[in-house]
């Protein structure tokens, strides 16, 4: 049995989450899947300029992992601008530096960080108890998804 993937901590949120060739149209197109810790990846080192060690601490994940979805990411984009295919951003096993949740009984927003989340344990409510606590709404943007396979279910992971 494979080990659980662990999340990795992705600080910027993408505002467009699709890009194609011009004058192809998109029913004829086929798609390349870029995950969002892998676009944090390439942002981090290409866009920042920062060595693998800093990216990779900043991702919260070994530095071998990081050069693993950096390689992913890189390669798929590459991929895409080639063969001519579009890019679609989105899902991926990522959390934000903090999430926020809300609790259903008594509608209470409070802040979780990346480490709790990333522990998997169970959410309760710092003023009710109650474990019956959802993601709060993501900022509005383009995006589609926050993850794959990453629903809460009465408050736990």
């Amino acid at each position: 049995m494979a080990r659980p993937v662990k999340l990795r901590c992705v600080s910027w949120w993408p505002r467009i989450s699709f890009f194609k060739p011009v004058g192809v149209p998109l029913n004829i197109l086929e798609k390349v899947n870029l995950s969002i810790e892998e676009m944090e990846a390439i942002r981090l080192k290409d866009v920042e300029g920062l060595e693998q060690e800093e990216c990779a601490r900043r991702m919260r994940i070994s530095r071998a992992t990081f050069h693993r979805v950096l390689g992913m990411g890189r390669e798929k984009i590459a991929d895409a601008l080639i063969y001519g295919k579009a890019i679609q951003i989105g899902g991926g096993d990522f959390g934000l530096p903090q999430q926020r949740f809300r609790c259903n009984n008594g509608g209470h927003e409070w802040d979780v960080p990346f480490e709790v989340i990333a522990r998997g344990g169970p959410l309760a409510c710092p003023k009710c108890f109650s474990d019956d606590v959802q993601p709060a709404p993501l900022p509005p943007s383009d995006f589609q998804g926050r993850g794959r396979g990453r629903k809460f279910h009465g408050g736990r992971l």
